[in-house]
Parts: structure tokens; sequence; C-alpha cells
């Protein structure tokens, strides 16, 4: 009997992000193709998929050459990259690009190399194959961040004017491209996200400012295309907040994915951690 389902593809990085989009594109009843970035995505996502495929990071060409095989005309990008690992011993080796990806890398994105410009680029062909890149969050709006306090912990009055000092701070760094999150204690930045990531910035931060009471405020792009690199916390940022002694939370409303968020935010609670979502001024639906 023929499949008659929409098709829709879904590449899919590491995290719990990319179950959140597969689960929601089956619950839409859609035909699911997954391409597993390899070293960052789950094999068990394979279990949501119609078909699954494993795909490297630099294989553009092979994305395109699945998704076309599949007859997609619509894919999601969820799930984060370990950046870091580009600048690695033996990166030449372990990420050959294909044509297609060497042709967008030392042509179309030779200028600028950051995230943004680097995923603008990658949506674009896969536009010329006649795939439309749409946003990360349409099969799973549910979890994004609300607008003002999500758990019953509430801000500690010493964070409050941390939050307002810190929010345009982190806006102009994530305006910059240099990283969404960063790390406040009265009024003095600790720590700027770059592309270690928000984990690892979170450690350094409480290394940092050991007697704790911090606030790390974690916001979108202005104008954030919601269609990749969206801001994503979970239940392992939380636990890494508890780590390193922050006290409060602060993160973009409608902008912010969060990872199975009422088990996120009850945990934030358990750990006595404030959960914040902070409307930006230019905030537009989804």
């Amino acid at each position: 009997m023929p499949d008659n389902r929409e098709t829709v593809g879904l590449i899919a990085g590491c995290g719990r992000g990319p179950f959140l989009v597969a689960q929601g594109m089956r619950a839409a009843g859609l035909r699911v193709v997954i391409l597993g970035l390899k070293g960052a995505a789950c094999p068990r996502l394979s279990g949501l998929a119609d078909e699954f495929y494993w795909v490297g990071m630099t294989r553009i060409g092979s994305w395109l050459a699945a998704l076309a095989r599949a007859r997609a005309t619509e894919a999601v990008m969820m799930g984060g990259v370990k950046k870091g690992e580009i600048y690695s011993p033996f990166r030449v080796l372990r990420y050959i690009p294909d044509i297609r990806t060497a042709w967008l890398w030392y042509v179309r994105v030779r200028k600028d190399k950051r995230d943004n410009a680097v995923l603008l680029a990658v949506a674009d062909e896969l536009r010329k194959e006649g795939i439309e890149l749409v946003s990360s969050v349409k099969y799973c709006p549910e979890h994004l961040a609300d607008d003002g306090l999500m758990t019953q912990t509430p801000v500690p009055r010493a964070c409050e004017p941390d939050i307002e000092f810190g929010w345009g701070i982190a806006r102009a760094s994530a305006a910059l491209d240099i990283g969404q999150s960063i790390a406040v204690k009265e009024r003095d930045i600790i720590a700027v996200e770059a592309v270690e990531g928000t984990d690892a910035m979170i450690r350094r931060a409480g290394e940092l400012c050991r007697v704790g009471g911090w606030t790390l405020i974690k916001v979108a792009r202005p104008k954030q295309d919601m269609r990749f690199d969206v801001p994503t916390i979970g239940p392992s940022t939380i636990r890494n907040l508890r780590d390193a002694r922050c006290a409060c939370l602060v993160v973009e409303a409608g902008k912010t994915v969060i990872v199975d968020k009422p088990d996120t935010l009850a945990l934030a609670d358990k750990l006595g951690i404030a959960v914040l979502g902070k409307l930006a001024a230019e905030a537009s639906s989804v």
C-alpha cells in the first residue's frame, strides 16, 4: 500500500531537541526522514524515523541527496554540534568536505565564517534543491520559554539589578555573533560565552565566582532566525548551574527552547534556581 503522507526531513545534531521535533512531526502525521550528524546525533533517533541516515557534518551533498531521494520538500535543523572540534588536531582528515561543502566554505562564506552566515548559506543550498528549511520549533512550539517567572522559586532580590544591567550586554554580544550567554554578579561580567558553548561557560563562571549567587542571561540574536541555532536549555543546563552556584537563569521568551519544559522547570525549583523569561523589545511571534 503506497504511503501518501507528506515527507519532512530532520537534520539532527546532539541533545534532546531533535527528539522533540521528531515526536512533533510524527504527531502531525508526517513521514519523517532523519539525517543524523555523525559524532553528534543520538542513535536512538532512528526509532522515530521512517528513514534514517548517518551523514557527515561537512558532507552537505549527501544531505541533499538523501532528502531528494525521500522526496522531502521541507526540513528542520535541530540540535547542537561541538564547534570546538573543528579546531582539534587532525581536523582536516576528520572533516573532509564534499564538493558542495568545499564550495560553500571556501567561496560562499570565505569572508565571514560566523555561525549565522554559514547556516544561511546552508539554507540557500537546500532551497536550490527545492527543500525549504523551516523554523526549528514549528513542530514543538510548546517548549518555547514563556514571558515572566516560570518557576515557583522567585528571582533573588540581589539578582534583579544584575538582570537589568546584563540584559543589554547579552543582546549586544549576541548581535556581534560572539555568544548568546553571559554570567553577571554585582553588575560585573564574570564570563561571556564563545565557541566553547554554554555548559563550558557555566563551569568557568562557577570557577571564577566561588561565592555563587550569580545570574546567567541567555538570549537570541536580534531578529533571530528560528530555522537554526535557536538558544536551548534543558535539565543538564540546570544541573550545571547548580554545580556552579548560579542563583538565577534568564532566557529570552518566545525565542528559547526549554527541552522537556515541565521537567526542566520542576528540576530548577527542586534545586532552588529561579528561571525567568524576558521578552525582547522587538520580539515577534514564531
